[in-house]
Formats: C-alpha cells, structure tokens, sequence
C-alpha cells in the first residue's frame, strides 16, 4: 500500500506539471480567462494533494482499514475533482460540454474533504 501510495502520488504529481505547462501554453489560445483559471484550480488542487499523498506514504504504515481509506479518498478525490473539470473546460472551449462532468466534481471535492478528515482522524491515532 506505501509503494501504491508514493507511486500514486509522483504519477499525479508529474501530470500535474505537464497539465500545467499544457495549460499555460497551448490552451491559452483557446480558453477564456475564467475557464483558464477554472484549469489551474484543477492543476492547483491535484498538486497539492498529490504532495500530500507523498507525505502520508513517508509518515504512515498504511495497514489499517482507516489508513487504507485515507488514500482511496485522495486518489478518487484527485480523478474525480480535478479530472473532471479539465473535461468540463476543454469540452466547454471546444463548444460539445459534457454536462455529465458537472456533478462529478463536487462528489470529488468531498471525497478530498473526507481524506482531510481520516488524515486528522489517523494523525490522532498516532503514538
């Protein structure tokens, strides 16, 4: 589970990067302000709690059923939240929205507010 946390964490971490440059570069011309920061929150959050996936995979043994929770939440959390309104804003610009992506995104959010939780929860635990 610790070497599916960390590899999880550097593979987001990465795309992060590269979603990013891809943003700052090659989407400038095609977003508008507002969905070019809509983007960036995407990017923001995934790098964010990517790093905080790579912090639980360095302080925790990762072997218990709470644990084990914390980092599916992140990890869907991520996909979800940060993977759908990449899709929400590029299909936006390309003028076909998936609409479907819409309610995606706060199902995402709260699975990473749900992380934020059991890592509180887990940092209690700590002896």
């Amino acid at each position: 589970m610790i070497q599916f946390t960390l590899l999880t964490a550097t593979l987001f971490g990465g795309l992060a990067v590269a979603f990013g440059a891809f943003g700052a570069h090659a989407l400038t011309k095609i977003l508008t302000k507002d969905q070019l920061k809509s983007f960036e929150t995407g990017v923001k959050y995934q790098m964010y709690h990517a790093i905080v996936l790579l912090s639980i995979g360095f302080n925790f043994n990762l072997d218990t059923t709470s644990e084990k929770y914390m980092v599916y939440c992140f990890v869907v959390g991520i996909i979800l939240f940060s993977f759908s309104i990449y899709g929400l804003v590029v299909s936006t610009a390309k003028n076909h929205k998936l609409r479907f992506l819409g309610p995606i995104t706060p199902i995402g959010g709260l699975l990473l507010i749900s992380g934020w939780v059991l890592l509180f929860l887990n940092i209690l635990k700590l002896k």
